[in-house]
């Protein structure tokens, strides 16, 4: 990855979000786009992305795709990933979504109850949806 590809991955804030979340947690689509409140194919575009520009990775379990930093990205790039980790750390968008993270992490919910029952786990979480509703 040349110097200027990670500065054009973090132009857009639903890929900081997506960051954010992956710096965290190793994740599948449905998850972010759960916890997130963006749609699958926002989300896969996003990902796509990352993913193109080594800035992500992403590995098969069953029938699950997860999604996680790139090794080399972190390696790489050791000044910029720590500094967001410190940026994430004070941002109050990333703090909610972090706390949605880990009331996901804490739930006895699984990807296939998102996948088959999403709008009840959004409001079991207590997720606000985007809508303000």
């Amino acid at each position: 990855m040349n110097f200027i590809e990670p500065f054009k991955m973090l132009s857009d804030e639903t890929r900081i979000r997506i960051l954010n979340l992956l710096m965290n947690h190793d994740l599948c689509v449905c998850e972010i786009e759960t916890i997130l409140q963006i749609t699958q194919s926002n989300a896969s575009r996003h990902l796509n992305r990352l993913k193109t520009t080594k800035v992500i990775d992403s590995f098969k379990d069953s029938q699950w795709t997860y999604y996680k930093i790139h090794h080399n990205f972190m390696t790489e790039h050791k000044k910029l990933y720590d500094y967001l980790i410190d940026q994430f750390s004070d941002d109050n968008q990333c703090i909610t979504d972090l706390d949605k993270l880990k009331r996901y992490e804490k739930s006895s919910f699984t990807r296939s109850h998102i996948r088959e029952q999403k709008e009840e786990v959004i409001k079991a979480l207590n997720i606000p949806c985007p809508c303000g509703k």
